[in-house]
């Protein structure tokens, strides 16, 4: 049996948690001054956040947006250069990074993200790994992994070729081009892309909507939808695998102190 005990919202410090009518929730990605970047915090967050809000009958839909004008934008570097080169933090990374995408599909809750703005790496794997994405039309996004020298391991490889074919999803996987909101929804990556002051509320409303819906059916169909996710965990696995054991080489310490400081990579010296 699911348990009737709420989660504890106020165990969350970079997750904001707001309540709504109708069991609605709306979450927030929060790291101020820092576009909601992906921290040590926040990625273990992350990695649990799903799972307490499936075992919580009192919410019906989850929105999950970033605070102020980003949605996240990918990993803090600080953070990252604590992984580079270091097996037991790399370790510790891909557990949570496998939660992360492992909770999403199996929370039967509906998640729509409400994507106001950049998205990289694991933020941008909480946006597209929803249910359904609701963009900015002017937002711009990456896999990104290419351009730190790792391989695409958050998300990608799950769903991407689900989402947009095999084409697509290896032309933006391997150069780490920028997509907008309009070219995503256009191959379908997204649900949708509106302008930006209707992200938010669009995302919302199809939440309450979702919310005071047949709730069993809806979850149940969410899980039968799933299954086609679940069939490619062994592939997610892989390219988590492969991600993580570059970041114990050569090319993941160039790619990092090129982004901090700010420069072009030189992975083929």
């Amino acid at each position: 049996m699911r348990s009737l005990d709420r989660m504890d919202d106020s165990s969350y410090r970079r997750l904001l948690i707001e309540r709504r009518d109708h069991g609605v929730v709306l979450l927030t990605l929060s790291n101020p001054g820092k576009l909601n970047a992906t921290d040590a915090v926040l990625h273990a967050e992350l990695a649990r956040v799903f799972h307490d809000i499936s075992h919580d009958d009192t919410i019906r839909a989850v929105v999950v947006t970033g605070e102020g004008k980003a949605f996240s934008a990918g990993g803090d570097l600080d953070w990252i250069a604590e992984q580079v080169g270091n097996h037991a933090q790399t370790m510790k990374v891909m557990r949570e990074a496998g939660d992360i995408v492992r909770t999403m599909i199996d929370c039967d809750t509906p998640i729509i993200s409400a994507i106001n703005g950049v998205a990289v790496g694991a933020g941008l794997a909480v946006a597209l790994m929803a249910d359904i994405s609701i963009i900015d039309a002017d937002a711009r996004f990456t896999d990104g992994h290419i351009r730190l020298g790792v391989g695409a391991g958050d998300h990608a490889v799950a769903i991407w070729p689900l989402l947009c074919g095999m084409a697509k999803a290896k032309y933006y996987l391997l150069t780490a081009d920028f997509i907008d909101g309009r070219e995503a929804e256009r191959i379908g990556l997204v649900s949708k892309a509106v302008a930006a002051e209707e992200v938010l509320p669009q995302a919302l409303a199809i939440a309450e909507k979702l919310a005071r819906g047949p709730r069993d059916a809806t979850r149940y169909t969410k899980r039968a939808l799933n299954h086609w996710l679940r069939q490619a965990l062994p592939n997610f696995e892989a390219s988590l695998a492969y991600e993580m054991l570059n970041f114990l080489g050569a090319d993941a310490a160039e790619g990092l102190d090129a982004l901090q400081t700010k420069r072009a990579p030189e992975f083929d010296r």
